[in-house]
C-alpha cells in the first residue's frame, strides 16, 4: 500500500465512474477490473496507492485503491468504480466534485 504525499495530498476536481463495459477487463495494474470493488483510476498516482475521496457536496468520504489509469476527460481527477461511486453518492449523476487526500 502506498500513501499520497506532498503536492498530491490535496487534489480537488471532477470524479466520474466506470463499470459494466470494463468489468473483467485488465487494468493498468494487471488485475481484472471489478466494478464492485473499491477501486479507482488516476492519471499519475502510483498503482496501489490508497486515497480518501470526499464528495464536496455531501462531505461523505470513502477509501479507494488506485489500480488503473484515467480519467481522460478535462477537469476530472479520478475515475471511480461503480461501487465506489455508489457509496460516495455520485453514481446517479455520473459525475461529482471531490477532493482526494492521503490517509
Amino acid at each position: 500500500m502506498t500513501s499520497v504525499t506532498g503536492a498530491l495530498a490535496d487534489q480537488c476536481g471532477g470524479a466520474s465512474w466506470y463499470g459494466p463495459g470494463f468489468h473483467g477487463k485488465k487494468t493498468a495494474s494487471g488485475e481484472r477490473f471489478n466494478e464492485n470493488a473499491m477501486t479507482a483510476a488516476h492519471k499519475s498516482l502510483p498503482l496501489g496507492t490508497v486515497v480518501k475521496v470526499t464528495n464536496q457536496r455531501t462531505g461523505k468520504s470513502i477509501k479507494v485503491t488506485i489500480n488503473d489509469r484515467g480519467p481522460y476527460a478535462k477537469g476530472r481527477i479520478i475515475d471511480l468504480s461503480k461501487a465506489a461511486a455508489a457509496k460516495l453518492g455520485t453514481q446517479a449523476s455520473g459525475v461529482g466534485k471531490v477532493c482526494i487526500a492521503e490517509l
